[in-house]
């Protein structure tokens, strides 16, 4: 079978980890041909390349700039993504027919060159729902129903309707996001299913050396418990909550907590820490993906925030990372989302409202014993090798096809 795949994601070679490559190797090793198109960005000012790597062929197609970009740059470039994606098709691939197009959210617009695609070869599709835009965008306050921003709105509203229609299939990462989907689409209701975030499980080997080594290398006390928030910083993330569990745990002698990543809500959460100079709290910005790997591995207790205002049922892949290190979650976040449900169901783990302090805290209390935080990290690795590998969502899409 030949598999088209659109990402938004920036690889060039699919040995790398995370979600989507992980998965595309999956129909590799199994003898699909697989053609990806991940862009990108022009900020980059790497030009257009078709590359082969473990006989995949991925076309790097350079595209405006969408991530950790201001909104007037990244809403251009994302209008534009389309017709791009669209004409590299048509030029690269215009002798290849294809049985299968996967692509995920964000964006949700890319549904003409798919629809291209169905159409000219009559291969069948298969949205993996990521993101669910622009209600997560109007949760926010970033779009309105009325005004500019309201014409906004409606635009990808019904950009948003013509991706799901011209979609086979709806993969979505949890039952809660089946669910909202069903709810305001009635009519699509025979096409969706779960299809979670998923990654291929490395070896978790448990080195004292080496996590002694990591936390001497990033000035992280060797005695602490450390609670890692690793990722995007962005306004879903709910850095209001985040800044205020750091400043309330900042007299604590016993714990430390250390922020990793980049976004367009970095600066002011640097800001805080240039203010506050938290004295058992760390931020750290952009690390390669390996070394971040490490990173988790030193520490003890991961982290997941999202924004109270939600009324989309968000699921952060950043928890698999964490549950690869075989370490406990304390998720803070909005009451729509299902993964503090699985969280705690699943024993590897504890949840709280976005904005309870007092929970959080005591949450924070708990995983402290160390027998409690051990006995919970074993259960997230053995949660995710048995229901978030790349082999089980390759099995649920491959199932329409056999």
């Amino acid at each position: 079978m030949k598999v088209l795949f659109l990402t938004l994601h920036d690889f060039s070679d699919i040995k790398e980890q995370n979600i989507y490559t992980d998965l595309v190797r999956e129909f590799a090793h199994e003898k699909h041909d697989v053609y990806i198109i991940s862009p990108v960005e022009k900020k980059k000012k790497i030009k257009t390349r078709l590359i082969e790597t473990d006989g995949v062929h991925i076309l790097k197609l350079k595209i405006g700039n969408v991530q950790k970009t201001n909104i007037i740059e990244k809403g251009i470039s994302t209008l534009s993504l389309e017709s791009r994606f669209k004409k590299a098709i048509k030029r690269y691939f215009s002798n290849i027919k294809f049985d299968l197009v996967l692509y995920s959210t964000p964006p949700i617009t890319l549904q003409s060159a798919i629809e291209y695609v169905s159409k000219r070869d009559s291969a069948k599709t298969y949205l993996l729902l990521k993101d669910i835009f622009p209600q997560n965008a109007l949760d926010l306050g970033l779009l309105k129903t009325r005004g500019l921003k309201g014409l906004i709105y409606q635009y990808f509203k019904m950009k948003e309707q013509k991706l799901y229609e011209v979609s086979d299939f709806i993969g979505c990462m949890s039952e809660a996001n089946v669910n909202f989907l069903k709810r305001n689409n009635e009519h699509l209701k025979s096409i969706i299913e779960v299809c979670p975030n998923t990654i291929t499980p490395v070896e978790h080997i448990e080195s004292l050396a080496l996590n002694r080594s990591i936390r001497v290398k990033y000035e992280i006390p060797l005695n602490h418990t450390v609670f890692i928030y690793g990722g995007n910083l962005g306004k879903p993330q709910g850095i209001d909550f985040l800044l205020k569990c750091i400043e309330s745990n900042e007299m604590r002698t016993n714990t430390y907590f250390l922020i990793v990543g980049t976004g367009t809500e970095y600066h002011r959460i640097k800001s805080f820490f240039d203010a506050h100079k938290p004295q058992n709290s760390k931020l750290i910005d952009f690390i390669p993906k390996d070394e971040y790997e490490k990173l988790v591995k030193a520490c003890n207790v991961g982290l997941i925030f999202l924004d109270p205002r939600f009324t989309i049922p968000n699921f952060p892949s950043r928890l698999l990372s964490y549950m690869q290190s075989g370490m406990p979650v304390i998720a803070a976040t909005d009451v729509n989302t299902d993964i503090g449900k699985i969280i705690v169901e699943g024993a590897f783990g504890l949840w709280n409202e976005s904005g309870d302090l007092a929970s959080f805290n005591k949450n924070v209390n708990i995983l402290l014993d160390s027998e409690i935080a051990k006995e919970m990290g074993l259960k997230a690795r053995d949660y995710l090798e048995n229901h978030y590998t790349s082999r089980n969502a390759y099995e649920i899409i491959i199932k329409h096809f056999n």
